[in-house]
């Protein structure tokens, strides 16, 4: 298992999908399972861990010695020949739609740099659509984006067609799951975290990240209607804003909107921290809502909002905006309320409408649905494939097939170089 992402007491989603799918593996394959991860604090105990800086991938190759299956998200070209030369099958994870979130990420930077970036992201999944001998993503709908990305780039062959008419031996759906264990509440939470809320105050919880794609601005000017009905709602921001700049200009937005409307560390509260993995089960226990906002584009209707499952396993209702699967599913098993993208009046009733309800109303629906989305079951086609004696090497295409893809992985190649050398002159 290869994680970008830190693993430790603090981790975003990547590194959480890789650290629960290495638990699954371990624990429903009886497979020896390795996670390579930048370790950040203190590290999880259950499954063994070693080092893997990103700007040093050639030391990763030591660890792939004897290994029989490696899973990663889509790589820079440099990791993807290495694992390509490891002998391993190699299982890339499509779950996060990184060139659609790129073209929302940098929208305020350079056309030169959106580009840039975009252009890597895509050419990376390019790279692992062609060179995985399985894939994996987190829903139908991604699925199918993927197979026409597949289709496109003439990887749906006759001959891979004939193989597998429906394709799921070369492309499956694992979704992000929720941990079979419930959540541990005790710990510090929202109460401990800030001294200026009251302790009967009706928490409506952001649970998840502030990135560009997201509206926390929607949810600002929602509570501030909320606050008319119900005076003792308080919203509160569980993670922090992005670390890279550029890329935190909606979370500053809606830190700028609370306190020109007076609401800020009075009814509107931003945790600037990280809550660490284990105790966000207290933060969860004590919301009366939980609420996830986004604008409307291209990466909403394929993405795959991993921290509303949270709601799910802490069976707390969520009110969030329509357009993605997750949010089909709220509305559809009457988990919460889905509303229309920016819409903050619709926010406001649905806050309400949870909030007069109760979380009780909600516990029985939310038990059954995080039910099937435990870790143990999603991750059921990937402990298939790995204990599958007959699962070989997947054919290649033939290299000639994309030279226009493969002169853009050597300049991504070239650039990435550069980078490091400017970086080290500096």
């Amino acid at each position: 298992m290869l994680s970008e992402d830190p693993v430790g007491e603090e981790m975003g989603g990547n590194a959480i999908r890789a650290y629960e799918l290495a638990k699954a593996l371990a624990g429903e394959a009886r497979v020896e399972v390795v996670l390579a991860a930048p370790v950040r604090g203190r590290p999880p105990q259950e499954i063994a861990l070693v080092d893997f800086d990103r700007e040093d991938p050639t030391a990763l190759s030591r660890h792939l010695r004897g290994v029989d299956v490696v899973l990663a998200l889509p790589q820079n070209p440099v990791v993807a020949a290495v694992l390509g030369r490891s002998g391993a099958r190699v299982v890339y994870d499509l779950y996060d739609p990184k060139p659609l979130q790129m073209l929302e990420a940098h929208t305020g930077s350079t056309a030169l740099k959106r580009r840039y970036w975009s252009t890597i992201a895509l050419d990376h999944v390019l790279e692992a659509l062609a060179g995985a001998d399985y894939l994996i993503c987190a829903s139908e709908r991604q699925r199918d984006m993927w197979l026409g990305a597949m289709l496109a780039s003439r990887l749906i062959t006759p001959a891979v067609y004939d193989a597998d008419p429906t394709l799921r031996s070369v492309i499956d759906v694992v979704p992000f799951g929720v941990p079979d264990l419930a959540p541990q509440t005790g710990g510090p939470g929202p109460f401990e975290r800030f001294a200026t809320l009251d302790p009967d105050a009706e928490i409506v919880l952001w649970n998840g990240g502030l990135w560009n794609w997201l509206d926390p601005v929607c949810a600002v000017e929602a509570i501030a209607l909320v606050l008319e009905r119900r005076p003792k709602a308080r919203l509160v921001f569980m993670g922090r804003p992005p670390g890279v700049a550029g890329q935190d200009r909606q979370a500053q937005a809606a830190r700028a909107l609370a306190e020109r409307l007076g609401l800020l560390d009075r009814a509107v509260f931003f945790n600037d921290a990280w809550v660490p993995y284990g105790e966000r089960g207290a933060w969860l226990a004590r919301a009366s809502c939980a609420l996830s906002l986004h604008v409307e584009h291209l990466e909403t209707r394929f993405s795959f909002r991993t921290r509303v499952l949270d709601c799910l396993w802490a069976q707390v209702p969520a009110v969030c905006t329509a357009g993605d699967e997750l949010a089909e599913l709220v509305s559809r098993r009457g988990l919460g309320a889905a509303v229309p993208p920016g819409d903050p009046v619709a926010v406001a009733d649905a806050i309400v409408g949870v909030l007069e309800a109760g979380r009780a109303a909600y516990r029985d629906a939310l038990a059954e649905v995080a039910e099937g989305y435990r870790w143990s079951a999603v991750a059921a086609p990937l402990v298939r494939y790995v204990l599958d004696p007959g699962a070989t090497h997947r054919p290649r295409p033939p290299k000639l097939e994309a030279p226009l893809r493969r002169a853009r992985a050597l300049a991504t190649r070239s650039a990435r170089a550069l980078g490091r050398a400017a970086r080290r002159i500096s």
